[in-house]
């Protein structure tokens, strides 16, 4: 990546002089109560449903998202005009207060739920919208009801789903991060890892990071961040590497050392380099339905003997995983996954 810190300075003080000049529609809310309306947040103007960002509202996209019942997401970033968020590695970025997260998710052009992470004064507060069926509206609520769906997979099978939307306490579940008192709730998706792509703003594209660096928004990204493998583009990395990259924004919000999974021993980032903690040979710590009297974790060259294999094929409840956010198996997410462990080496003998 070129050009994140070699920018003429003359070309990031007048960005960040349109950024904090330019109107917007959009207000810091550092405390409730928040909108019921998503329209009255002001983060999208016209037909809402278009979502057609506001001045100042930020497209972004992932290398590798999180899977979600094959939906399709619209990602935006807001920031407080005269601040911005600063580069960190390998953590999200550090949004400053009064940030806006916003992520929608649709099936073809029916938009369901549109999901904001505000940064309040309390710290990160998630909000859940769920749309009408007029589409010109979604409405805050704190348990939905679940939505019946049916869309056309890739292969053209039609499939159909009652779609779960989370209420706040599921939100936190993922994206709670700390143990005990430090516990807080924080971003998955944006890091500079995940950003670290090109971006259309319009018939123009731009690397994310060097873009969000130009318009003032990012700050400290150095000329060569590193990059998480795209899991669907054999281009950007081996099969381990993508694997690596879907297993991480799948179940390392989990399955790290400082979250709710810690205790289990598998801390699934595509940093960990330990083949134990990944599950290579490893005994599941409880044994139970997940594991399906599978000895191992992974077992090396055995996709079918693999506890991680079972678990993501599976669709019953206390075996699935991840445990929130899918009902159907992600068919290309477990192809991956199931040709890395075919390429492992060894075997789990003492």
């Amino acid at each position: 990546m070129r050009g994140v810190v070699v920018a003429p300075a003359l070309t990031a003080v007048l960005s960040l002089l349109i950024l904090s000049c330019g109107p917007s529609q959009v207000r810091s809310r550092l405390e409730g109560p928040y909108p019921k309306k998503l329209s009255d947040w002001g983060l999208f103007t016209g037909r809402l449903a278009e979502l057609k960002p506001a001045e100042r509202v930020v497209p972004y996209d992932l290398n590798t998202p999180l899977f979600s019942d094959y939906a399709q997401k619209n990602r935006f970033v807001w920031i407080p005009a005269g601040v911005a968020a600063q580069y960190l590695d390998p953590d999200v970025l550090q949004f400053p207060a009064g940030s806006i997260l916003s992520k929608t998710f649709s099936y073809d052009a029916r938009r369901i739920e549109t999901r904001l992470l505000v940064n309040a004064r309390s710290g990160w507060t998630p909000l859940v919208y769920v749309w009408n069926k007029s589409q010109t509206e979604a409405t805050l609520e704190q348990v939905p009801d679940p939505v019946a769906m049916e869309w056309r997979h890739p292969s053209g099978e039609l499939l159909k789903i009652d779609y779960t939307i989370p209420n706040t306490n599921q939100c936190k579940g993922c994206h709670d991060q700390g143990l005990g008192e430090s516990k807080t709730t924080l971003p998955i998706g944006p890091s500079a890892r995940q950003l670290n792509r090109d971006f259309d703003y319009g018939g123009t594209r731009e690397n994310q990071l060097v873009h969000w660096t130009r318009i003032g928004i990012l700050r400290g990204a150095p000329a060569a961040p590193p990059r998480l493998a795209m899991w669907d583009d054999p281009s950007s990395g081996s099969v381990e590497a993508r694997a690596r990259a879907y297993i991480e924004i799948n179940c390392a919000h989990c399955h790290n050392r400082q979250a709710a999974a810690n205790s289990t021993g598998l801390y699934l980032t595509a940093a960990e380099t330990e083949g134990t903690r990944l599950g290579v040979c490893k005994v599941p710590v409880a044994a139970g339905n997940g594991s399906g009297d599978l000895r191992f974790g992974v077992m090396p060259g055995k996709p079918d003997e693999s506890i991680l294999i079972r678990r993501m094929e599976s669709v019953e409840p206390k075996v699935l995983m991840p445990e929130l956010g899918r009902s159907v198996v992600h068919r290309e997410g477990v192809a991956l996954v199931r040709q890395w462990v075919n390429l492992l080496q060894g075997d789990c003998t003492p």
